[in-house]
């Protein structure tokens, strides 16, 4: 039985990455023009941007409009850890990482009225964080809190994110339950355009709403990390540990 014969952007795939595997292109290097590697190789753009294409999609190589392909330095990996007692969607980053929050008042309206239960045009205010590695965007998620419950001075502007974990902690009730949906899908236009990652990268996404002991949601996150560079951890404790740590 004859072996089906590789195609050509396969073949040129694997020429790449042997390359970049060899250290003739190192990371955050950017490679020859797509014209010059065409020629390199006798083909045709399409065909190129398509070999790329499938390093793109293994996370070996990062293209960046208007400037060209580079091969992606790896990535730090956090972990997002789940359950009631896990801290706010940026207390997950460390070094390398640095994280910038930003907040912004706003009517709840469209899927945040389901998602925090409250009326049309209730009063939230809504934290921004994005994580950075270097000068690249990581992860990025969006924390939603009824107005009453955010200070006055960390309801608008650039916030710092341990301030803003410290000041929220203290108002907030204690929590009774949290759920979390955990998803993989493709990113968006928008998180493509926020995170730099291209179309056929998969997402880990993460929707958190936690509630108090009456039933009202207090907090509510929409975390966007992509799998190259984040895993989810949940934990469940036996009973027998419950009632040991209650004791």
């Amino acid at each position: 039985m004859t072996r089906p014969v590789p195609s050509r952007r396969h073949t040129i795939a694997e020429d790449l990455r042997r390359r970049i595997a060899a250290g003739h292109f190192k990371a955050s290097e950017r490679l020859p023009s797509e014209a010059r590697l065409a020629a390199l190789y006798t083909v045709s753009i399409p065909t190129l941007r398509s070999a790329l294409a499938l390093l793109q999609d293994e996370g070996l190589v990062e293209k960046i409009h208007g400037s060209g392909n580079f091969v992606r330095r790896p990535r730090h990996r956090l972990t997002y850890i789940g359950g009631k007692g896990a801290a706010a969607p940026w207390a997950t980053a460390s070094d390398p990482l640095r994280v910038s929050v930003h907040a912004t008042n706003l009517p709840a309206y469209g899927h945040l009225t389901d998602l925090l239960n409250v009326q049309p045009h209730s009063p939230l205010t809504e934290f921004l964080a994005v994580t950075h590695e270097g000068r690249l965007p990581h992860s990025r998620a969006h924390l939603y809190v009824p107005r009453d419950l955010v200070p006055a001075d960390l309801a608008t502007g650039p916030q710092l994110p341990e301030e803003v974990e410290m000041h929220l902690s203290q108002l907030r009730p204690p929590l009774a339950r949290v759920e979390e949906r955990v998803s993989a899908r493709l990113p968006t236009p928008d998180e493509m355009t926020t995170l730099r990652i291209g179309a056929s990268l998969a997402v880990i996404s993460i929707t958190r709403v936690a509630t108090d002991s009456a039933g009202r949601v207090v907090e509510a996150s929409l975390l966007v990390l992509p799998s190259d560079r984040a895993d989810a951890l949940f934990t469940t404790r036996s009973m027998t540990e419950e009632r040991i740590s209650t004791t």
